[in-house]
């Protein structure tokens, strides 16, 4: 004997306009599962049937299903918080970004630079990833020769 169903759907849409949703959604991949659960909710599936259905935990499933009869489409779009605010200032960052474009900088060069101009630590790691935000690749850097000629170049090349 199976238990009463204590939660019910909030059927704030047709299922031909959730259905609809549904093949929109391709841009948003991680809400597709989710109205596809509401939408076997609407046809009359229990929760936990629904969540093996999907291969989802039933607490999952319960989460969305509180989600959805509170907010709707809307309360199924994943919050993300978007992560740490960064140390540098908006202002900083420019600046750092016009300094580094007067040359070639290894990622330790660019670690020394913003901690010695702005007293802010990162990580080599971190640094790499803000040469990547400024479409900006560094690479080993090589000794040059002391005893090469300025004008190599040109004596070097063949006629």
């Amino acid at each position: 004997m199976t238990r009463k169903r204590t939660q019910t759907v909030m059927k704030s849409v047709t299922e031909d306009e959730l259905s609809r949703m549904i093949s929109r959604e391709k841009s948003r991949a991680r809400i597709v599962p989710m109205l596809i659960f509401i939408r076997l909710l609407y046809r009359g599936m229990s929760v936990p049937r629904a969540a093996s259905e999907l291969g989802v935990s039933k607490r999952s499933c319960y989460l969305w299903l509180k989600r959805w009869n509170s907010k709707g489409v809307d309360g199924l779009v994943p919050m993300h918080g978007g992560g740490f605010r960064s140390k540098l200032t908006a202002e900083q960052v420019n600046d750092l970004r016009n300094h580094l474009s007067k040359g070639s900088w290894s990622t330790g060069e660019v670690m020394n630079v913003i901690r010695s101009r702005y007293n802010i630590d990162y990580s080599m790691r971190q640094v790499s990833r803000i040469l990547g935000k400024f479409r900006m690749h560094h690479a080993k850097p090589y000794p040059h020769d002391y005893r090469r000629p300025a004008d190599a170049d040109q004596k070097l090349k063949k006629n």
